[in-house]
């Protein structure tokens, strides 16, 4: 036995090598285990079959949609009852422009609402107005945002007591419309590179505005090409000086400048009015372009919350630097990008519910000599729109989060928050409307020829929110912001530094995001386990944790040879994951916060449900990192697509419940396809049937 052991003939080495490959194999595709003990043929149930969640569609209405639920309703019943208000399919820009003015005058004055009160004092009511009012056209949530949040939270929030005295009572009565005039031709995202110069005359204690060439020009400034009768103007403020050069640079200011005359309606003089002209959407919105030719204003216009000029031409500022008040007065603009990021999610509420309530009427094939079935019964459909639907849930909940810390800040003007708001609220509207964006042609495609029909809104949808990647900042330029906020966080945390609480995770768990993944959790695959929001937050931060740290090392690395600029640009697509990769943890953290402080059980268990679906859906459609560090073994990563699967079909179980808890009225998702068969009969006969 001994000399066989040691003398080992040829067939015992075959059966040998054969059982070592049949060990590895059994690692590499190991032998398929079933979602639970008790249903070893889960996959091949007929769908009769499969458990069905109760869900009580008010309660989760009443949770989702908050306090402000009463408001929206006013505006929604508003426009229901007059249906000369209503946006039309077909409709010329110039038309489609006064009845954008027709609908704000009429809300503002028929309603009694006055928005421009809760842009300062409770913007949660604010942006609850605005998500209503662009469900009904999404130009007339523009042009209210550019009246209220833009002109009048200029004057607000960078003004002063004179200011506000003069001028907030008339702009929240529409009697004063005005606009935001900070972009210029040639530049939009660099703010500090615009080159309209504001001067001090200490002779005539004004200032003359002065649009020193064609890239200077104001440019897309929305109610300037019909409406607008002021603008807030930015500008360099420039004091003349007894040196060589005659005048010095105190940096970016806003100023309050009269366009038109009150009873003429002309152009005041120096000032040139443009039409931008027709859109690829928002029509609705009269966007124009000012040149300004020595256009004089009084000193007072001035809106000198962080600068100011005194009567003998002398700047005084509590803020030292041009950098740091240029900051402050960004970060009292930031409300702009929390209120795009909030409005995009109710864009992508109003497309999922029409595409989703389509997919559950239409039928299309199914077994033969049997009746067809709902498309939305076919897995590729459920993978459409399920993990979508998901999504929709996941941004509402982190958006209503942004929207309190953001409350929180305007109360308080705490110092950290107002860092946390300007990186978060950037890197949430840069990821949910890039996110929307793809949406809306994924359900225009959903429901075929149909959803190509005009009054089936998706193309006005998706023209209307396109523009939502750009302005209010770039995209890619705000996500560049998070990243730059991320790496700063990194370095605080190795220097001991307080980390804002958003960000406390790489305080926390570096260390343990960082070590080795562990072999035995990275081969579990219970059902239990991959529905742990634990593991599925653990694999977020993991993620984003591993792209911060090999983000410094690159940078530091190229820094040495191309300099910060040149080392930044070269890392840019790194950075850029960076960035999604975070926002992408803080979404999931405050969905799993909403569905542990959802007070109904039975919202609870739906909401569980979908938590689950969107959190194993992210980590599945990026499982090559997952695997590339062996944070997910093959065996793990087969078990999270089969469960992937699994939850999109019992979310399909509850879809109708879902969407119908968006509570948006009939005259919003107005789509004849995602209604009953007596719309479609009212669909054909608009074609002449």
């Amino acid at each position: 036995m001994e000399r066989k052991k040691q003398n080992p003939t040829a067939e015992d080495e075959t059966q040998i090598i054969s059982r070592r490959i049949q060990r590895i194999s059994l690692h590499i595709t190991p032998i398929p285990r079933p979602l639970h003990d008790h249903d070893n043929n889960l996959g091949l149930l007929p769908c009769a079959t499969r458990e069905k969640l109760e869900v009580e569609t008010e309660k989760l209405s009443v949770y989702m949609r908050g306090k402000y639920r009463d408001m929206q309703e006013k505006i929604y019943e508003y426009f229901n009852a007059r249906p000369e208000l209503q946006t039309p399919v077909e409709i010329s820009k110039d038309e489609h422009r006064e009845l954008c003015w027709r609908q704000m005058y009429g809300l503002i004055r028929e309603t009694g609402i006055r928005p421009l009160k809760y842009v300062v004092e409770e913007p949660a009511k604010y942006f609850a107005i605005t998500e209503a009012v662009g469900a009904v056209d999404i130009s007339l949530g523009i042009k209210l945002g550019v009246q209220y949040s833009l002109w009048g939270g200029s004057v607000m929030n960078l003004g002063t007591k004179k200011h506000k005295d003069k001028y907030s009572e008339k702009i929240d009565s529409l009697e004063y419309p005005g606009c935001f005039a900070m972009t210029e031709l040639h530049h939009g995202s660099n703010v500090q590179g615009i080159q309209t110069v504001a001067t001090f005359d200490p002779i005539t204690d004004e200032f003359t505005i002065n649009t020193p060439n064609d890239g200077a020009i104001k440019w897309w400034i929305g109610n300037a090409a019909v409406h607008g009768k002021f603008a807030s103007v930015f500008a360099k403020l420039m004091l003349p000086t007894h040196d060589a050069k005659g005048v010095s640079d105190m940096g970016v200011h806003a100023f309050i400048v009269p366009l038109r005359h009150f009873k003429t309606h002309q152009a005041l003089p120096g000032i040139e009015i443009h039409d931008c002209g027709h859109k690829v959407g928002l029509n609705g919105v009269d966007n124009g372009a000012l040149r300004f030719t020595s256009v004089r204003i009084p000193r007072d216009n001035l809106l000198n919350r962080f600068g100011d000029v005194t009567r003998d031409g002398k700047y005084t500022s509590s803020l030292p630097t041009i950098n740091k008040r240029f900051a402050a007065t960004l970060g009292e603009l930031v409300g702009g990008r929390v209120g795009l990021g909030y409005s995009s999610v109710g864009v992508l509420k109003i497309a999922s519910t029409i595409a989703i309530r389509y997919s559950l009427l239409r039928q299309q094939f199914g077994p033969p000599k049997q009746p067809e079935i709902s498309i939305l019964d076919y897995q590729s459909q459920q993978h459409k729109l399920m993990p979508m639907l998901a999504t929709t849930y996941a941004f509402h909940f982190a958006t209503v989060n942004l929207l309190k810390i953001y409350s929180q800040m305007k109360r308080t003007h705490d110092e950290q928050l107002v860092g946390e708001v300007h990186a978060l609220s950037a890197g949430i509207k840069a990821y949910v409307t890039s996110y929307t964006a793809k949406s809306l042609s994924v359900c225009r495609e959903a429901c075929g020829g149909h959803g190509y029909a005009a009054v089936n809104r998706f193309g006005t949808l998706r023209n209307d929110h396109d523009i939502f990647q750009t302005f209010e900042g770039d995209n890619t330029v705000l996500l560049q912001q998070v990243a730059a906020d991320l790496l700063k966080q990194y370095k605080e945390k190795f220097q001991g530094g307080t980390l804002s609480v958003t960000w406390n995770y790489l305080r926390e768990s570096m260390n343990t995001y960082l070590s080795q993944p562990n072999p035995v959790t990275s081969r579990w695959e219970g059902v239990e386990h991959l529905r742990d929001p634990k593991f599925q937050l653990d694999a977020f931060r993991y993620r984003t944790s591993r792209l911060l740290q090999s983000a410094a090392v690159r940078l530091r690395k190229h820094s040495k040879t191309l300099g910060g600029f040149g080392a930044w640009n070269r890392c840019l697509n790194h950075l850029l994951t960076l960035a999604e990769s975070h926002i992408e943890s803080v979404i999931l953290e405050k969905f799993i916060e909403a569905v542990e402080n959802c007070p109904d059980a039975s919202s609870r268990a739906a909401l569980k449900l979908v938590c689950d679906l969107y959190a194993l859906h992210r980590i599945w459609n990026d499982i090559g990192t997952y695997r590339n560090v062996d944070y997910v073994a093959p065996n793990k990563a087969k078990a999270i697509h089969k469960l992937t699967d699994h939850l999109s079909f019992q979310v399909r179980n509850i879809a109708k419940e879902l969407v119908d808890a968006f509570d948006l009225p009939d005259h919003v998702t107005r789509a004849p396809i995602a209604m009953q068969s007596e719309a479609y009969a009212q669909y054909t006969q608009q074609v002449g049937f």
